[in-house]
């Protein structure tokens, strides 16, 4: 386990210096790491070297890591994958963060969940940035309608914009689809009509294969797993000379 703490370490030092490139403060680009598939053991070690958030795909995986660590102190979970309806009630029970919100029906389901708990939820809205069929999120040129119906929903803390890029080692085309978040987000703030987002602040954008990319290109949120908890028993999705997704 003493690898994770030092893995931990290696991508920190590779932020600061994707930081460093561009121009930016290392203090504004937060790592969450990404523990779905990954044991008990490994993300109490990532505790223990001081990280209090985990991104999970899966929400039923998600919750049940919940109720098994739920006496660490502080610990809480981002939902980073795609969310059926009949799971929302999940979230709204113990997630921190959900960064996939991609429909309207969705996020009146999660507000009347939340409102019932007691609860307020931070959310991104999913982009799909590529373009491609495979993936989930919103079409860049739907969102500003989105964000303007989500000011209905007061247990939403509409934080920012999240996007998978294309799985390519063809940095351009994995650059164009940061390009494309970082001119939305301009969109989204220059849009007098959107009341919510709290200035778009966040972009969560880049994985173990790309997070150094997308810091460059204005990310304030990487998603990293393999880079810090080692590879994963999942066939889907592989990085180009990576070796694996988040």
């Amino acid at each position: 386990m003493d690898d994770i703490a030092a893995n931990l370490r290696a991508v920190e030092d590779r932020i600061a210096a994707a930081c460093r490139r561009a121009d930016r403060d290392p203090a504004a680009v937060r790592l969450l790491p990404v523990s779905k598939t990954m044991s008990i053991e490994k993300i109490t070690a990532a505790y223990d070297a001081g990280y209090r958030r985990f991104g999970e795909n899966k929400v039923q995986e998600a919750y049940d890591k919940w109720g098994r660590l739920r006496e660490l102190d502080g610990i809480e979970w981002a939902v980073i994958g795609h969310l059926q309806r009949n799971k929302a009630r999940l979230v709204a029970e113990f997630a921190s963060e959900f960064q996939a919100l991609d429909s309207l029906r969705l996020a009146k389901e999660l507000d009347k969940r939340l409102q019932g708990e007691g609860r307020r939820l931070d959310v991104l809205v999913q982009v799909n940035s590529s373009g491609e069929e495979s993936k989930f999120g919103l079409p860049p040129e739907e969102v500003v309608g989105f964000a303007r119906e989500l000011a209905a929903f007061d247990a939403l803390r509409v934080r920012g914009l999240m996007t998978l890029a294309v799985f390519s080692s063809d940095e351009d085309k994995v650059a164009a689809c940061f390009h494309r978040m970082v001119a939305l987000q301009k969109q989204l703030r220059q849009a007098d009509a959107v009341s919510v987002g709290e200035g778009w602040h966040e972009l969560s954008m880049g994985m173990s294969g790309d997070y150094e990319l997308a810091i460059e290109h204005g990310a304030t949120c990487v998603r990293v797993g393999q880079a810090i908890f080692g590879a994963r028993l999942d066939p889907n999705a592989y990085w180009p000379g990576v070796g694996g997704g988040n």
